[in-house]
């Protein structure tokens, strides 16, 4: 029998609403809208985060990253032409010979340089690693071999090509075998690695590094041959900076330990690099808990801006039933004639917005879901028809393109409740005031 009598309710609820359907669904938009933007604005946040983390987790979990930092000419320990900062091969020495937690230490030497082949050029980064550089950086050869031991040993007049430079300086022809000029001189190609998705800076210290576009030589082949002064002339200027490594990646043996290894690294680097500061620590670990931590306040700050439109909407609902219990008056007197309790017209009202808030949450839900897809389309448009040219490739430009919607499907129900909950809140008040309307009066009302 309850059954029956909720049933009948719902029935009478949806013949009302259906009696005026363009204000209703007017009325309804708002919510629709409202659960729409709660889904995408944390879907937009959500993906975010993903991609924020995904790029620390590139750095490795348990790695700790000692980076090189340029500080200002006048506070480097510098003559008048030459900058002199950063890690030494002393440090590398130190922090591997005597912190115990350490399975690893990768030291890495690069510079900005350009690579020739006959006519075809390109400005990448020539990087002096050793065999570990591709297992912690996640590279892969396409063709040919990564650098190895035997090279280190011998100071192997040898290099692998990044994705990009391969095709560029090689567009017709296979590479591995034939030699590329760097800075006047030639190394023979050994291998060609996998194109590899770009990392995002951080902070101060990492900036952004295109993997397409790097040439890796033997370390030592890269001191032998270069040295550790630099000298670029460009446009009439000449720059010129004496560094011994750019960065030192420490892996450490059990994820536990990365902290406290972190903090002995700190107090190892500045005893010797105290004065200058020309040397920071990156711990991707702390900064996969720091991006989680701001993922969870930015979809708080994105549910909230985004349940303030579900909020309007409400006040719209709440609107448009006080008006339709004026228009219904001499129904209400009439149904009270009859027998109707007031509870019994509060429970009809009330469903009436309860039905209405919530087809309206159905359907944004449904449009919620198509974010990503929506986002899609409005990139391509975005990319080929506003942002052309020098625009494409400004850092807006960039990070627009790079960001990728995630539905956080936790979002769905939770939007639901919310429009529920704002069709009960704000149609109790016009449920109650057409509940306690004067049966007599009520039936006089025209």
């Amino acid at each position: 029998m309850s059954f029956f009598r909720f049933f009948r309710t719902v029935h009478l609820a949806l013949k009302s609403i259906l009696l005026h359907k363009l204000r209703s669904g007017l009325t309804m938009l708002g919510i629709v809208f409202g659960v729409f933007s709660v889904i995408a604005m944390l879907a937009i946040g959500e993906g975010a985060s993903e991609q924020a983390q995904q790029q620390v987790l590139q750095l490795g979990a348990t790695n700790i990253i000692v980076r090189s930092v340029k500080p200002p000419l006048e506070s480097s320990g510098s003559n008048n032409r030459v900058n002199i900062y950063g890690l030494l091969r002393s440090d590398f020495q130190l922090l591997s010979e005597n912190i115990p937690t350490l399975v690893n230490a990768i030291p890495i030497r690069e510079s900005t340089m350009e690579f020739r082949n006959k006519h075809h050029t390109l400005n990448g980064r020539l990087v002096g690693c050793t065999a570990d550089y591709a297992g912690v950086n996640h590279l892969k050869t396409r063709n040919g071999r990564f650098i190895d031991d035997r090279d280190q040993e011998t100071m192997a007049n040898v290099c692998v090509l990044g994705a990009d430079v391969a095709d560029i300086l090689f567009p017709l022809e296979q590479p591995v075998g034939k030699a590329v000029q760097v800075n006047a001189r030639f190394y023979k190609i050994i291998g060609v690695s996998q194109r590899r998705v770009s990392t995002s800076a951080i902070g101060s210290a990492l900036a952004g590094q295109d993997f397409n576009k790097d040439i890796y030589i033997p370390i030592k082949t890269f001191q032998v041959r270069l040295g550790d002064l630099i000298i670029q002339r460009q446009q009439g200027t000449m720059t010129a900076e004496k560094v011994e490594l750019n960065q030192i990646t420490l892996q450490v043996g059990n994820p536990d330990d990365v902290m406290a290894t972190a903090d002995v690294v700190r107090e190892t680097i500045d005893r010797n690099h105290k004065e200058q500061k020309d040397v920071d620590i990156i711990v991707p670990l702390e900064l996969l808990r720091q991006a989680e931590q701001i993922r969870q306040i930015f979809n708080v700050v994105l549910g909230s801006i985004a349940a303030i439109s579900l909020v309007v909407g409400g006040i719209g609902i709440m609107n448009i039933m006080l008006a339709t219990v004026t228009e219904r008056t001499r129904e209400i007197g009439i149904r009270r004639a009859l027998g109707a309790r007031q509870r019994d017209i509060t429970v009809q009202f009330l469903t009436e917005t309860i039905v209405l808030t919530g087809t309206g949450g159905v359907i944004g839900i449904v449009m919620g879901l198509t974010t990503p897809y929506a986002f899609d389309g409005l990139q391509y448009v975005v990319q080929n028809f506003i942002l052309s040219g020098s625009n494409a490739t400004s850092e807006v430009g960039r990070i627009f393109s790079d960001m990728h919607p995630k539905i956080a499907y936790w979002s769905l129900p939770l939007a639901f409740g919310i429009s529920v909950g704002i069709g009960i809140i704000f149609g109790l008040y016009p449920a109650r005031a057409a509940a306690r309307l004067d049966p007599i009066e009520a039936l006089r009302h025209e």
